[in-house]
């Protein structure tokens, strides 16, 4: 690309998002809808649900060992704040985890995972510790997933395998204490309900691994939390809990898996076609149906993770880049409510290989950053959320969360999701287009009992054209190699600073009224701060 359509490009963007913003009395007026939230601020609903941010996804193990995986979780973990993270592959080879000796003796080699796990705990990161998949020396086939051949079979020998995971839950309490492993979660295995695929057995074979695995973590300590059967699809969740209560196996979650598609659940190497699905409840419908099949089994108070979410299963779906992926991921948490104990989304980084090293910057990814470190605005939509206080306001709109924080700080966070892909369109067609916003009139911000005093606002905004990368990229032609030149504007423009901020003043009548224009798929984040 020549310098000067680069430059052009960005003035251009600029000047765009400039005009598509501004507000003004006579736009305000010609809006035909408006959307109004109005909250009290002395009216608490009570603590805010986080569980947003409990637990977030990476590929497998071994990327974590890369500088540049540990870079950006250190910064995800310093603006969203996720709390554990759950990735594949602990047991591949390729963690040099487990061999046998000529007697077909077992020995086992813990330091790649404790060059893994010293510095996620080091940056304040819990593993949410995915036992799989199976050692080549342990397993009973050839069978393998992925670019990086995770191996699929069942163990040859169980009594080994209950052995292995024994050492390793052993391992962890010497080095890092019981106490702190009683705060983690171990889940057994990766999506066996899709055999073949993630799992040669049968689901009988699946409870058996599960049964030597979780005896192999409780005598380690009774205390450690295991669990499964982390599923695709929300499946096999009565009957993993009826298996455990029928032969007192233990279990303290259920963990499964859902993407907002219509049709599948695995895309090994991302060559599929893939259709957001229009049903309004897809995913938090899943979501919902778990915690009732939880609630009347004969194990009615399990907690329930799903340790896998996103909008597509496949990391080839340009969808995972677009703007309209973060208000997709803002109306699925809301609408899953306190239904879950996590959501996990999969994954923070696009420096994920299962259908080998990706080739292109923006690829659809499944990432919260790009391979270079470039925020998409999924990220962004996560630091939003951290953002949020620990108090929610009783509010009846159905698509934002008015918080405050122990300062007193007020928070508004709202979206609108709008469904726009065409029926005779999928994924990869669509949302490689360049689609701008079209309006969606006026929010009507209604905020009373304010306490009196000079106020500083600050509006952060997700959409076409702000915190939107992938857009600047697809404009700048989409090149196969970027720049550093190139990664230092796309990530200036997209670094979730405020795209407003104002001084105000609430009188003693403790109201406050803001208007704001919103477009399709758009994220505005309002943040009250009170002047000293």
């Amino acid at each position: 690309m020549k310098k000067y359509k680069f430059h052009l490009i960005v003035a251009t963007l600029l000047t765009g998002s400039m005009t598509m913003y501004a507000q003004s009395e006579s736009s305000t007026k010609k809006a035909p809808l408006v959307r109004t939230i109005s909250v009290d601020y002395n009216n608490e609903k009570g603590a805010m649900n986080k569980m947003f941010k409990m637990c977030v996804g990476a590929g497998r193990a071994n990327e974590g060992l890369r500088a540049d995986w540990q870079q950006q979780l250190r910064l995800t973990k310093a603006e969203c704040d996720f709390q554990y993270i759950r990735m594949h592959g602990l047991f591949t080879d390729d963690m040099a985890v487990y061999k046998e000796d000529r007697m077909g003796k077992p020995e086992y080699n813990f330091m790649y995972i404790d060059a893994l796990f010293d510095p996620l705990l080091e940056m304040g990161i819990k593993p949410f510790v995915e036992l799989g998949f199976m050692p080549s020396a342990l397993a009973s086939g050839p069978e393998t997933i992925f670019w990086w051949q995770g191996n699929v079979t069942p163990p040859k020998d169980y009594e080994k395998w209950e052995a292995l995971v024994y050492e390793l839950t052993m391992h962890f309490t010497e080095r890092y204490g019981k106490d702190e492993v009683k705060t983690w979660y171990f889940e057994v295995w990766n999506e066996p309900n899709l055999s073949p695929g993630f799992w040669s057995g049968t689901q009988e074979e699946y409870f058996k691994l599960y049964q030597y695995a979780a005896r192999g973590v409780k005598r380690v300590n009774e205390d450690y939390r295991v669990g499964g059967p982390a599923t695709a699809g929300a499946s096999w969740e009565p009957e993993m809990i009826e298996f455990c209560k029928k032969n007192n196996v233990p279990i303290d979650f259920i963990s499964t898996h859902s993407y907002g598609v219509d049709v599948g659940f695995l895309d090994e190497y991302g060559q599929a076609g893939t259709r957001l699905s229009k049903n309004k409840w897809s995913v938090s419908g899943d979501v919902l149906q778990s915690r009732k099949e939880i609630a009347e089994s004969s194990l009615p108070n399990l907690e329930l993770h799903y340790t896998e979410w996103s909008s597509s299963y496949t990391p080839a779906d340009p969808l995972h880049d677009s703007y309209h992926q973060a208000a997709y991921i803002l109306e699925k948490i809301k609408q899953v409510g306190d239904a879950a104990q996590s959501m996990s989304y999969w994954v923070f980084t696009d420096i994920f290989e299962e259908a080998g090293p990706r080739f292109t910057p923006f690829h659809g990814g499944f990432g919260l950053m790009t391979i270079q470190g470039i925020k998409k605005p999924t990220y962004h939509a996560y630091a939003f959320m951290n953002q949020l206080g620990n108090t929610e306001l009783v509010n009846a709109d159905s698509s934002s969360w008015v918080c405050k924080n122990s300062a007193g700080d007020l928070q508004v966070l709202l979206w609108d999701f709008t469904h726009t892909l065409p029926d005779d369109m999928n994924n990869q067609q669509y949302y490689i287009q360049d689609l701008p916003a079209k309006s969606k009139g006026r929010i009507s911000l209604d905020l009373q009992g304010i306490p009196a005093g000079r106020y500083h606002i600050e509006t952060y905004k997700i959409g076409y054209g702000f915190n939107d990368p992938y857009t600047l990229y697809a404009q700048m032609g989409r090149p196969a190699q970027l720049n550093r030149q190139q990664v230092a504007f796309l990530k200036s423009q997209s670094n979730g600073l405020p795209a407003s901020s104002e001084q105000v003043s609430v009188t003693s009548d403790g109201i406050l009224q803001r208007d704001l224009m919103l477009t399709e798929n758009e994220v505005v984040l309002v943040v009250l701060k009170k002047m000293m």
